[in-house]
């Protein structure tokens, strides 16, 4: 079948459209517009019921959390992560969920920390600062696993975990808009920058600039999107 993203420009759903357009599936997208609310809307609750995004539709029936759906489409396609019986597979999952349960949410603490910690303006910069120190170490130990050059991550061929960290390397700089960003510098972690390089140059990535109006160095010089449908907000 083809399958359907539902995504919002400059979302996690960009990481699944990188994975897809690598390992060739077929697939159309489907706008969930963020200024209309519509990651509420009983439609897409019915498909993922705590309204974020992303979500995948299959002939499995739909798909939500970014590392399983990763984890799904190397498993169906292969080609983005270790076969299930690799001798790399554990170290594969490791990380991919340390992504994903760690790193991801300490970068969803950064950008809506009203929704961890309330609304008082104190609580919350404590919240990001603690986040935003957080997120050094993480992508730290993200900058030696990449610099090992594993042919799971940070290889010469481009693999989920390369998609997501990139995506966890553009978000903070960019947003929150109103926050210092200053803590976060590519130049502490040259794997990472290197790494970011390459993928700038393949087509999965050059189909996601086209299609969500995202700058040339998505990666490695981030600018905000100007997405040609929807909002990333």
């Amino acid at each position: 079948m083809s399958y359907v993203r539902h995504y919002a420009s400059d979302n996690a759903s960009l990481v699944i459209r990188l994975a897809l357009e690598q390992v060739g599936a077929p697939y159309r997208c489907a706008l969930v517009d963020r200024r209309q609310a519509a990651q509420r809307s009983n439609a897409y609750m019915a498909l993922k019921p705590n309204g974020l995004i992303p979500t995948l539709e299959t002939d499995q029936g739909p798909i939500f959390e970014t590392g399983a759906i990763l984890l799904w489409l190397a498993n169906r396609h292969g080609g983005v992560g270790p076969a299930p019986d690799s001798a790399e597979r554990a170290d594969f999952l490791t990380w991919l969920f340390f992504l994903s349960n760690t790193v991801h949410s300490a970068l969803l603490m950064l950008f809506y920390p009203e929704q961890f910690i309330g609304a008082d303006p104190i609580h919350q910069s404590t919240l990001r600062a603690n986040a935003a120190n957080a997120l050094v170490r993480y992508h730290t130990q993200l900058n030696g696993l990449v610099a090992h050059g594993h042919t799971w991550c940070g290889g010469q061929k481009p693999r989920a975990l390369d998609f997501y960290i990139a995506a966890t390397l553009h978000w903070p700089a960019i947003c929150p808009r109103d926050y210092d960003r200053s803590w976060h510098s590519m130049a502490n972690c040259p794997a990472l920058h290197d790494m970011c390089q390459r993928l700038e140059t393949l087509a999965p990535v050059y189909s996601l600039i086209q299609a969500e109006g995202m700058n040339a160095t998505p990666f490695t010089k981030p600018a905000a999107p100007n997405a040609p449908e929807g909002s990333p907000i």
